[in-house]
């Protein structure tokens, strides 16, 4: 005999008022906490503990949708403490106990909390809870078991009745599956996954996990490639998140660790430091542990071993309290890197480097970093002379490579079933071809190392070339950026300029693969560049040394020791900007600037003085030199400077600006705010262009003239970040013009006149290339960019543009227009980047 159906109107109204709040907690978690505050008083009152009990899970659930998680742990503990509550409301509670103690850094201890409940749900609920397991066994690295998870979820979800509750779970269970998925690579089920609970949570008003959702597409975009849609999608999200400070900042941080993955660890630094403080705030632990990993990995990159190791160790202690071993090498990656660049090479941190490559080996996930961590302990045993570690190492890393496999493609997942086949694969080709030019090396086989690197690097080519989005592009070259640098070491060894001339040029191809276009030899170069020269520099540890290309000649020379330089660049930029600020001794600024600017000159072109001839000079910058205002050289004032990414880059400037439309070039100005000086400026600009208009000082229109303008004169103020170059920007009237929205632009004008401070400045982690605004032109096609590299008066300003446009307008090309106004004017903060010797009329 069946038990009588429970009649609606018998049930206990106030569990049915807690469970009402329950399912409001989703859509209005304000209105819930109220609501389940007010039932858990009436409850207690009344001696209710069932009521009792599922008030204490709905205030619990709203706090969390609130973000705070210590507030729903505690009622979650004391809906499970509530003496005389029913078995299935304990259960219930632990269930929603999971996912908080995960989010609190107890993946481990959140699983047994699971187990506990397991036994008094119903089939509905348990699928429920698989949805909240996953999160745990994702946390722990247990991908394939959160999957299986989600699944048996999902089936069971996918039937239920259609409550909010059941919608929220199904929703839920997709976004879970979606995240594990990427933390694969599966980036097409992924997204998948996330675009239905998307608009499952859309139609069902589940704001939060609508959120969640969106919170994550960023990460899916930079995977994907499309770092210029990524940072547009971040910037809707970062609106839609506004208020939940947690949520907020687990998005940042997984949007860094997309970005750092995508090389760009300048923009992933950025926003951790925003993630970090809030994740700490909120007591997110779990993620706040790998948004301190990927921090530190971070401050490794961009030049920081020192703060990377003290992030790492935090870290590492994070993970070891949640019992996350799978994370641990990771961590301890970089802390050994961190010493690597710290300390003195000992046979102790040789053998520290050995066995963690050996623990990142256990995990396929991590293949590929153990492989490229052996290369490094390889080359540290070579450092303290322990040859049979070093080639035990290597020989680790090329017992296959007679099997010639194919470069694994960018963003897929290559994990075959049995570990030593993915060993195998996934070895990366620049690692092994990286490992065989080194052992070549050690024999003395200089034709066989370097047929070593140029093989890896030729297959890195090929693999960028399947590529037609810059972002995977760039992604796809950076592998082969080591590799590169090491044939460049090779080749500064060999002595051959010629040598030199095509590593260097190598390297910045895939340092700054933005920049890339096909190869040159130094005769080409020669035949563009005329009676003038081109010096590209070149950085060998602690030497500077120019490959010179002139007319008649390619030599080599040792110019400077690259630390003297760089502080005598820091004196120079100094002067300037005191020079600017309008200090009450102007005669003793300009004598500084005079003695710095002749102290950078003689370190830096006094060897090459007698080669260089007077005609135009075409500069390749490395390290601090892409900061240096050329045009302040003694040797340099009135002479045209072009300062280019690598010498291809400069040939293919110059075929951009001669395949330009005949006739007058169409000129457009616009003015930012709070700059006095713009607006005439602009005025002064189109007057010397019969035929220019100018365009509102607002991003859309700005826009608009770069998709149709062949001169476009920017008078506003550009904010740029070192370390982060793609969130420089000009600020406009409506907020700021940012580097990474020009990602995406179809074209950019051939003339790009950037009147502002610090809007040319540029440097990347490697130093590869000029990066920030100028080299995000470059890279959109504009052949010429002039940009400020350090502070100019604004009256300067004014005057040193009105010249230059006068001399576009008088058939000047825009480097002779540059440095004759420079010279007259004497504002020397200007540079021209690209090719600037066309002339415009």
């Amino acid at each position: 005999m069946s038990a009588t159906p429970e009649r609606p109107d018998d049930r206990d109204p106030l569990v049915v008022a807690a469970e009402a709040a329950v399912m409001r907690s989703l859509v209005d978690p304000d209105h819930a906490l109220h609501a389940a505050r007010t039932v858990l008083s009436s409850a207690r009152r009344a001696g209710d503990p069932e009521a009792e009990a599922v008030a204490h899970r709905a205030i619990a659930l709203a706090a969390r949708e609130l973000g705070d998680l210590r507030s729903a742990e505690h009622h979650l503990r004391e809906a499970i403490a509530t003496p005389g509550a029913p078995p299935e409301r304990v259960a219930q509670a632990r269930l929603s106990l999971v996912t908080v103690r995960t989010e609190l850094g107890h993946p481990i201890q959140a699983l047994r909390v699971a187990a506990l409940a397991w036994a008094h749900l119903s089939p509905l609920d348990r699928a429920k809870l698989d949805t909240q397991r996953a999160v745990a066994l994702a946390r722990l690295g247990r991908h394939q078991e959160a999957i299986a998870s989600c699944d048996r979820a999902l089936r069971a979800l996918v039937t239920a009745p259609g409550t909010i509750d059941d919608r929220r779970f199904l929703a839920g269970g997709l976004l879970n599956r979606g995240l594990v998925h990427s933390y694969r690579g599966d980036w097409d089920a992924a997204m998948r996954d996330l675009t239905a609970c998307l608009e499952i949570s859309q139609h069902s008003g589940l704001r939060h996990l609508a959120r969640l959702s969106a919170a994550n597409l960023p990460f899916l975009a930079v995977r994907r490639g499309d770092i210029a849609g990524a940072f547009k999608l971040y910037r809707e999200a970062e609106d839609t998140l506004f208020g939940f400070p947690e949520r907020l900042a687990t998005m940042r941080a997984d949007f860094a660790g997309a970005l750092l993955a995508a090389h760009l660890p300048g923009e992933a630094r950025a926003m951790l430091s925003l993630a970090v403080p809030d994740l700490e705030a909120s007591g997110a632990h779990v993620a706040l542990a790998e948004a301190r990993l990927k921090l530190a990995q971070v401050e490794l990159l961009t030049g920081d071993p020192r703060r990377a190791l003290e992030v790492a160790e935090q870290a590492a202690g994070e993970l070891a309290a949640q019992d996350r071993t799978s994370w641990l090498p990771l961590a301890r990656e970089v802390v050994l890197r961190a010493r690597l660049a710290l300390e003195p090479v000992t046979p102790a941190l040789v053998a520290d480097l050995v066995e963690c490559a050996d623990e990142l080996e256990d995990c396929l996930a991590h293949l590929a970093g153990a492989a490229a961590l052996r290369l490094v302990a390889a080359e540290a045993a070579l450092a303290v002379d322990d040859h049979p570690t070093a080639s035990a190492q290597l020989a680790l890393l090329t017992e296959h490579a007679e099997r010639e496999e194919p470069f694994p493609p960018i963003g897929t997942r290559l994990i075959p079933p049995d570990s030593e086949s993915a060993r195998e694969a996934q070895i990366p080709v620049p690692v092994r071809q990286h490992a065989l030019a080194l052992e070549a090396s050690l024999q003395e086989d200089a034709t066989g190392a370097f047929r070593a690197v140029r093989v890896g690097l030729s297959e890195v080519s090929e693999q960028v070339e399947t590529f037609d989005d810059p972002s995977l592009r760039a992604h796809a070259a950076r592998a082969g950026e080591r590799l590169a640098g090491f044939g460049l070491g090779l080749a500064v060894r060999g002595g051959s300029a010629g040598e030199v001339f095509e590593f260097a040029e190598r390297w910045r191809a895939v340092a700054a693969p933005s920049h890339a276009c096909s190869p040159v030899d130094p005769e080409r170069v020669r035949a563009e560049l005329g009676f003038g020269a081109l010096v590209e520099f070149v950085a060998d540890e602690d030497a500077l040394l120019a490959v010179l290309v002139s007319g008649d000649r390619v030599s080599l020379r040792r110019v400077g020791d690259v630390g003297q330089v760089k502080e005598a660049i820091v004196r120079l930029r100094y002067a300037l900007r005191r020079q600017c600020s309008g200090t009450p001794h102007p005669r003793c600024d300009v004598e500084s600037v005079e003695v710095a600017a002749r102290e950078v000159e003689g370190l830096l072109l006094r060897p090459l003085l007698a080669e260089l001839g007077d005609g135009p000079l075409v500069v390749v910058p490395v390290d601090a030199l892409h900061t240096l205002p050329w045009g302040a050289l003694p040797c340099l004032r009135e002479r045209p400077v072009n300062v280019v990414a690598s010498a291809a880059g400069w040939v293919r400037a110059r075929e951009l600006a001669r395949v330009r439309h005949s006739g007058p070039p169409a000129v457009v100005a616009a003015a930012g705010p709070a700059l006095a000086h713009a607006h005439a400026e602009v005025r002064n600009v189109l007057a010397c262009h019969p035929d220019g208009r100018e365009a509102p000082g607002r991003t859309g229109p700005v826009l608009e003239a770069l998709a149709a303008a062949d001169v476009l004169h920017l008078a506003a103020h550009g904010v740029f970040h070192a370390r982060s170059p793609l969130v420089s920007g000009i600020t406009l009237e409506d907020g700021s013009l940012m580097a990474y929205d020009l990602l995406d632009i179809p074209r950019s004008p051939g003339l790009v006149v950037l009147s502002a401070c610090n809007s040319g400045m540029s440097r990347t982690p490697v130093e590869g290339a000029p990066l920030g605004l100028p080299g995000t032109f470059l890279a959109k096609g504009s052949a010429c960019v002039v940009a400020g590299l350090v502070p100019v008066r604004d009256e300067g300003a004014r005057a040193l543009m009105s010249m230059f446009h006068e001399l576009l307008v008088a058939g000047q090309p825009p480097d002779a227009a540059l440095a004759s106004a420079a010279a007259k004017t004497g504002e020397t903060g200007f540079v021209c980047f690209g090719a600037g010797d066309h002339p415009l009329y």
